[in-house]
């Protein structure tokens, strides 16, 4: 049997988990929760990013041979997530990127509109773009269109832990987009990550459920276990659902005494 790979802009990867940096209470603990986890890719905000001072970089908790995926966390239009992006890659994190272009301050939402001109630009530039965005069709097809190497839908506002809020939306996308489907914010359980598996998802980004549990290290393995479980679920063929019972075994053939 091949391998069963998830391919971003080129590059193949085992794991289908991709982690975070951000709201650890000890940011000694991310070299744990990257071999608990087994995750080959994880994102850190450029505004975390202190080359100048060693105590306060997050860079020198990172392995070497993970993939970094800047995101541009803070900006608030198209312009301010290339600048940030290209100030990435100056600083020698390579050339995958996260958009993220928040302007609403009150449910942190992406806005659409301008993560699209912003792949576009960086796309363009040779980056390889991942876009945080809303779960929209439309807007999924228009960011394939214009360079994204997948898409990342939301499944609940960012950092809230309520799950998979916008399923029926994600779903669409899994059904309908030709690049990875990510499912990136709101994942809160292990048991989410593994409904999103389930349903076809490519692959999930968990900062929030691992970062403020009780025991990181242990949640991080236990994030790797559901999202092995969902992918081989999603590729063993899930049953059918029915509303009327059906029986396990025949209802006929009794034996007669």
């Amino acid at each position: 049997m091949a391998k069963d790979l998830l391919n971003i802009g080129g590059v193949e990867l085992n794991s289908r988990l991709l982690i975070g940096t951000g709201k650890f209470n000890n940011d000694a603990l991310i070299p744990e929760v990257i071999s608990s986890s087994k995750s080959q890719v994880i994102t850190v905000a450029m505004r975390r990013v202190d080359f100048q001072t060693s105590q306060e970089n997050i860079m020198k908790y990172i392995p070497k041979e993970m993939i970094l995926l800047p995101n541009t966390s803070g900006a608030r239009t198209a312009e301010e997530a290339v600048r940030i992006a290209r100030l990435a890659r100056a600083a020698g994190m390579g050339n995958w990127i996260k958009i993220e272009v928040i302007s609403d301050q009150k449910y942190l939402l992406p806005d659409n509109y301008e993560t699209i001109k912003a792949t576009e630009i960086l796309a363009s530039e040779g980056f390889i773009v991942l876009p945080y965005m809303s779960p929209d069709l439309m807007v999924a097809k228009k960011l394939e269109e214009v360079g994204a190497a997948a898409v990342m839908p939301l499944g609940a506002p960012i950092g809230t832990n309520r799950g998979l809020k916008t399923k029926e939306l994600i779903q669409i996308l899994i059904e309908e987009c030709e690049k990875p489907v990510i499912v990136d914010a709101g994942i809160g359980k292990p048991s989410q990550a593994c409904e999103a598996m389930e349903m076809g998802a490519d692959a999930v980004l968990v900062n929030t459920a691992i970062a403020t549990a009780g025991d990181p290290v242990a949640m991080g393995e236990a994030f790797k276990a559901a999202v092995q479980a969902g992918r081989t679920a999603y590729l063993s063929g899930v049953g059918s659902v029915a509303r009327q019972a059906r029986a396990s075994s025949p209802l006929t053939g009794f034996l007669s005494i």
